[in-house]
Order: structure tokens, then sequence, then C-alpha cells
């Protein structure tokens, strides 16, 4: 392959550098490409331009691979845990058991929210969607520490990224409680990340709360799936928000607004959706036939993926978990039924298997957590919680690259040229 590129255009040729990465397409770079030709590139949605140099996620989406600074996430989500992932995704490298302590701890101390954040929830209805609260709340956080807002001191950017890792499970453990009516919880030091999330979540002020371990697993395990997922839409919107100088807080509270979407972190929700439309499981080739009907709007929610066209590496791991977590809860509900048999026939079926519409994970995520007694509107509020320390981690790359200029996109303008203004009594 030629190390340049050649772009033939009216009445000259240019050259463009190739630039290959450690793995994945090479890119051109057509940086200079306007001031050498007066144009622009169009690419509505960016599926065919790299907006930035990053060293923390890969995705293959032909081969069904997705790596965290080179480790498969299958292997990080069977042995790891979402600490030593969150570690991994800021710093680059598996820590040691010496920096897995102190990493956890450091995390641990920063779980507290500050107390007049309690009177800032009683500013929302009871009924407001944990993520319009999230969303609030973490942009607020700017007012209240205002000591690690300083984007051009590594110290505070590193004490930033640990509060938000920490207080976001707290935020929406909070935005949970307000929403059904019961106090909140302080968080638990003696527990873990997630076991700490499950007690608030669930554990009321009049009896101890006991953390199930196979549960405390299965949501540490989601949670490392959710960690970071390249330059989607949410992450992109953080790096933009950051290419402006804007704080931290901001910035993430930017990226909850973009994940609120439906066509973003809302599919685990449709997905479950989906299974209760079903209902029964002896109506699912009904609904297989229908998936398969070009003129019937009806589509399978839960299978195939944007850049995924093998199967969701997630996916795999949570096949299992699924399993382990309706065994240990005893699950029984035409619900879950419907999703265990819907995945075995879909897999075995011709139509799917041609056109790679496998399980992907939000089919998973959603059965478990509502397995576990998280109601849908929970669903992207937790994939949020998750989500932060990849924000957080792609935020501080960008800020820390050299190269990075304030988020600028160009358009192709087809509006009225220009015209002279008429006087109102004029029209």
């Amino acid at each position: 392959m030629s190390d340049t590129a050649k772009l033939q255009v009216p009445g000259k040729e240019v050259e463009y550098p190739i630039l290959k990465g450690s793995t994945g397409p090479d890119v051109v770079d057509i940086r200079k490409l306007y001031a050498q030709t007066g144009m622009f590139t169009y690419d509505p949605g960016f599926t065919s331009t790299a907006s930035c140099e990053s060293g923390l996620t890969f995705i293959d989406g032909d081969e069904g691979v997705l790596l965290h600074r080179g480790y498969p996430i299958g292997q990080l989500a069977e042995h790891s845990s979402f600490m030593e992932v969150s570690y991994l995704l800021l710093n680059g490298e598996l820590p040691t058991q010496d920096e897995l302590s102190s990493f956890t701890r450091t995390i641990t101390r920063h779980t507290m929210l500050h107390e007049q954040l309690a009177t800032f929830y009683r500013g929302f209805r009871r009924d407001a969607h944990p993520m319009a609260v999230m969303c609030g709340v973490a942009g607020a956080l700017s007012a209240f520490y205002h000591d690690s807002t300083d984007i051009t001191d590594p110290k505070q950017r590193m004490i930033a990224s640990h509060r938000l890792i920490a207080k976001m499970p707290t935020i929406a453990a909070m935005a949970y409680k307000y929403s059904v009516g019961q106090p909140f919880l302080y968080p638990d030091n003696d527990l873990s990340y997630t076991g700490n999330f499950l007690r608030m979540t669930f554990g009321v002020p009049a009896e101890k709360y006991v953390v199930n371990p196979v549960v405390e697993k299965a949501l540490d395990r989601i949670f490392i799936l959710h960690a970071d997922h390249e330059q989607n839409a949410s992450t992109s919107t953080v790096r933009l928000a950051g290419s402006s100088g804007a704080n931290p807080f901001a910035c993430i509270a930017a990226g909850i607004a973009c994940l609120w979407g439906p066509a973003h972190g809302g599919a685990n929700e449709a997905a479950l959706n989906m299974l209760h439309e079903i209902g029964r499981p002896e109506r699912i080739p009904e609904f297989i036939a229908r998936a398969k009907d070009k003129n019937d709007p009806f589509r399978l929610m839960g299978f195939g993926h944007r850049v995924y066209k093998n199967y969701d590496p997630r996916a795999t791991v949570m096949q299992k978990t699924v399993r382990e977590v309706f065994k240990e809860l005893n699950v029984s509900d035409p619900v879950f039924d419907v999703a265990l048999q819907l995945e075995e026939m879909a897999l075995k079926d011709d139509y799917f298997i041609e056109k790679k519409l496998f399980p992907n994970v939000d089919f998973y995520s959603g059965v478990i957590l509502s397995a576990i007694g998280f109601p849908t509107t929970m669903f992207t509020a937790l994939f949020a919680l998750a989500r932060t320390v990849g924000w957080v981690a792609q935020w501080n790359e960008m800020i820390s690259d050299p190269e990075q200029k304030i988020g600028r996109p160009r358009q192709l303008y087809t509006g009225p040229t220009q015209r002279d203004y008429v006087p109102v009594d004029n029209r």
C-alpha cells in the first residue's frame, strides 16, 4: 500500500498521508483538504471519519472483537473486576495488587455526595426519569467541587475522574430511592463498588442488607461490558464538550444526556419491552415470522448491532451470566422463558444466521437487570454509571493529546443563497 492517497479534484491532483494504527483500518489524513482544495468531506454520522487518535478501546465489528487496552473483553469480564478494568482504562496497564488496593480505597473514599445535594434531589418531581436526575446532578457537581475543575492540572483531572467514578453509583441509587419514596442510604465502605451500589439501591435502614454474591458478580460483569466502547455517540459527545475546555462534570453530564437517547442507551429497555410484547414462548414463531416480513414494521430488538457484523463478544459472557442469575434467584417468569427460547430459535434460524442477526449485549443485560429487580427506567442509568469510567478515560486522553483541537464539524449548506432584507411593511 502506498504511503499516500491521491485525490483528483477539478484542475489538480492532491496527495494525503496514510496513517497506520497498531491494528485496524488505516486512515487518510485530510486535515489540509480544505486549504488545498476548498472542499470538505461529507460523512453524515461520521461513519467513515476518525475524529481522534486513541489507545483505549479497539473494535473489529466484522470479527466480533472488543479490546480494552489490548485485553479481550471476554477475558476481562470472566476474570477481572470493574475496579480493575477501571484502573486499566484510566492508566493503560492492569494494576498490581497494591495498585488495585490503593485505587479501590481511593474510589471508596470518594463515594459520598455533598450533603446539600440531597436537597437538590428534592427539587425534582418524584416521577422524574432517573436519567433526567442523573444528568442534572452530574452537571451540578461542578458547583460543589471547585478544587478539581482546572483541566490544565493533571492532578485535578485525576481527582475529578476518581470523584465521578466513585459518586455515579451513589447518584444513581439516590435517583432510584427518590422515585420510590425511600430514604437515601449512605455508602458502606466495607462493601465492594458493585455490592455497595446494590445495597444503596435495594437496602433500607430498618434491616441489614446482605449482598448476594451471584447477583453482585453478574452486575459487576455488566458494568465491565459497558465500561467503554470506542467513539460511540455519548463518548464523542464527551470529547466534543471537553474540546471546548468545559469542566469534566459538565462533559460527563453531556455524555449522560446523549446516552439517554433510545437509539443509544435505551436498547436494553427496548429489548425487554419486546419480550413483554411477545409474552409467551408459544408466540415466538409468530413474531419471528413478523421480523422476516419486509412489510411488517416489527423488529426483533436486541439482535444485531451497528458495529458488530458478527457475534457481539459481550453477549457471549452474558449468555452464561443470565442462566446463573436465573438459577440463583429461582426466576419463574414467562418473559424470561421467552428470552431463552427466542435466543435458541434465532441462533438456529437460517434467516438470522445469514443476516448475522445474533443476540447482542442489550438482549441479555435487560433481562438480567429485570430479574435482579431494577425497573426499566433504571436501565440507562446503570449504563451511564458503568460508562462513566470510559468517558473520563477518553476525556483525559483527549485533554492530553497535543493535536486535539476544539471540535468544529463542517456542513454541506443547502439553504438559500444571499438575499437582501425587506422591511416588514413591504413583504
